[in-house]
């Protein structure tokens, strides 16, 4: 419901109101809170709204490259994935490895998309 929560105070003590007892005042309150948290969440991008990346020791981060650089270097599309989704879980592994401090040059990205497309991809990827 957000950071203001409607309170009443009985004998001086202050408390949550009960949902029933809230008035006009009380939901333009929540709903602009509501409007506020879906800003927020439309701003921030899912890669950055699931990351912890940013959080840990050194031992913790580098464990997390290693395991992001392993997945990086095994990626490749699925036979029952589409092009975007394929696209989608590669970006989300270099997002991550870019948050972490490692990061590769567009041509080595491009490089590597082109190397894990499945072979019906083949002439597409030769006129690349």
């Amino acid at each position: 419901n957000g950071p203001r929560m409607p309170t009443r105070a009985i004998e001086g003590v202050v408390s949550p109101k009960p949902k029933n007892e809230y008035n006009d005042s009380d939901f333009r309150m929540l709903q602009l809170n509501s409007k506020a948290k879906h800003v927020l969440f439309c701003v921030v991008g899912p890669n950055e709204f699931n990351q912890v990346t940013y959080e840990g020791t050194n031992q913790v981060k580098e464990s997390k490259i290693s395991m992001l650089v392993h997945e990086y270097e095994l990626f490749m599309m699925h036979n029952d994935e589409c092009i975007s989704d394929m696209f989608t879980r590669f970006t989300t592994i270099t997002n991550s490895l870019k948050n972490l401090g490692k990061s590769y040059s567009n041509q080595e990205l491009v490089r590597k998309i082109l190397r894990c497309l499945p072979k019906s991809w083949t002439p597409k990827v030769t006129a690349i």
